[in-house]
């Protein structure tokens, strides 16, 4: 081992005592020794983007050692690799005896330009929407696995296997809401972690920025020192050649450095055209999760949560009502809400469904309700906690009989299917079978008020 090597080690030793683990891998195990002459000690390093953020952060702890180990008057040169495969680079002198730090001091100024610098922002401000949080995001069906993996990225970001987290889904179905509430829970529990949302839209514009100004090395020197990188809309990078190879050296370098990145778009990384495919690999390094289209429960549940906050009072048909009819997104939940609010206060109308059917068919289109035998059977047998098969069958057991004559009945009312149809679909039967039935069913309701509760009450929910 040469002496350079052998002094380099020692060095190495002493800055392992006094930094993390995580920082020591990350910004002196790269470091190569070159070569000590003449009492300069020459350090490769990867990029120029070290020689900044050493000279920022740890030039003291260095400097320091190296006086302990090769004596003092020692200077330190860096020499930047540029071509990895010839081994060339460019030496740069330490800018420390030029620039001695400062304690205790706030001169010091960081030379990392924000893209954001032209807002005047004192710091980093993460561009987070403090509403869109957990609370407020409402588990489901839909959405538990993005929403389960975002949670365990908040509490603890960049350690967990979801790295990247690729989210994608239909526009209005909560993604936007999601990497909010993962930046907004990060800060609650690691407030000096550096975090940042952006839009894909934005990104692209600071980029175009940085190229007419050439300032291409301070865009991406500031986007890696975030810790949890949240970018929406990935997909509007297709066919943007230099962005996507900038946003490719970004990733890298957060990735390798153990860093957080939460990305979303509208379609999966398999659909996803006009993006390399070289990014597209890594976006499937972590997990992608798709958030569908959220379910009448689901729906419902939102649409609760929402009323609740706001303070509003809305019968509970009418809130059913708005979840069976508005099923595309929570935009559009959100957006009847309040179309309903302001229509019954500008009106003085209460709030009702007639006034709800008025303000969806103004957002949505109200698809009326097709009611099919299948249907009624499906639900006439969960009802009675029956399989579908046992109605088909020849039994005469009363809870089989009397669901079988129900089913009948409700088919011929709320279908214009006929009766041999309706035999056909429900155990093979022929038409004055089922002509039997719907009398027996019309007698036993006359006769039976729980048997005529059981009908209303399936009645009500096929009409859901």
């Amino acid at each position: 081992m040469s002496r350079h090597e052998q002094l380099w080690n020692s060095c190495l030793k002493i800055i392992k005592d006094n930094i993390n683990e995580a920082s020591f891998n990350t910004w002196f195990s790269p470091i190569v020794p070159v070569r000590y002459e003449n009492k300069v000690f020459v350090l490769q390093v990867p990029s120029q983007f070290f020689v900044e953020y050493i000279e920022e952060k740890y030039i003291d702890l260095l400097r320091m050692t190296l006086t302990r180990v090769a004596g003092s008057g020692t200077k330190l040169e860096y020499r930047v690799l540029i071509d990895k495969s010839s081994g060339t680079g460019t030496q740069i002198p330490s800018t420390a005896e030029q620039k001695p730090k400062q304690f205790g001091s706030n001169s010091a100024q960081s030379t990392f330009v924000s893209p954001y610098q032209r807002l005047q922002l004192p710091e980093l401000d993460p561009q987070l929407n403090p509403s869109f949080n957990f609370n407020s995001l409402i588990e489901g069906k839909s959405n538990k696995l993005a929403r389960t993996a975002g949670l365990s990225i908040g509490n603890d970001p960049g350690k967990t296997i979801f790295n990247p987290l690729f989210v994608y889904g239909k526009s209005g179905v909560g993604k936007t809401h999601l990497v909010n509430a993962i930046g907004v829970m990060t800060k609650q529990l690691h407030p000096e972690k550096r975090v940042l949302y952006v839009s894909a839209n934005t990104f692209q514009i600071q980029y175009t920025d940085a190229v007419r100004n050439n300032t291409q090395n301070d865009f991406l020197n500031f986007y890696q020192t975030i810790d949890v990188l949240l970018i929406d809309d990935i997909q509007e990078f297709s066919g943007k050649t230099g962005t996507q190879n900038t946003f490719f050296h970004i990733f890298n370098h957060l990735h390798q450095t153990g860093k957080q990145l939460v990305l979303t778009a509208d379609r999966s990384p398999l659909e996803m055209v006009g993006i390399e495919q070289r990014l597209l690999t890594r976006f499937k390094w972590g997990l992608s999760a798709e958030i569908e289209k959220p379910d009448f429960e689901l729906r419902k549940s939102i649409l609760k949560s929402k009323i609740y906050r706001d303070g509003l009072e809305i019968p509970e048909n009418v809130v059913d009502f708005i979840a069976e009819n508005v099923v595309d997104n929570v935009r559009d939940l959100e957006g009847v809400l309040i179309s309903l609010l302001a229509h019954s206060t500008l009106t003085n109308m209460p709030i009702d469904i007639i006034l709800a059917e008025r303000v969806i068919s103004r957002i949505v289109s109200i698809t009326p309700k097709v009611m099919s035998i299948e249907f009624i059977r499906d639900t006439v047998c969960d009802f009675f906690k029956l399989s579908v098969d046992a109605i088909s069958t020849k039994s005469r057991k009363l809870e089989v009989v009397q669901a079988r004559q129900i089913a009948m009945y409700l088919s011929k009312n709320l279908t214009k299917n006929s009766l041999s149809t309706i035999g056909n679909y429900i155990g093979q039967r022929d038409h004055a079978t089922v002509l039997h039935a719907c009398k027996k069913v019309m007698d036993l309701m006359d006769t039976d008020k729980h048997f005529k509760k059981n009908v209303e009450e399936i009645e009500e929910r096929l009409k859901k």
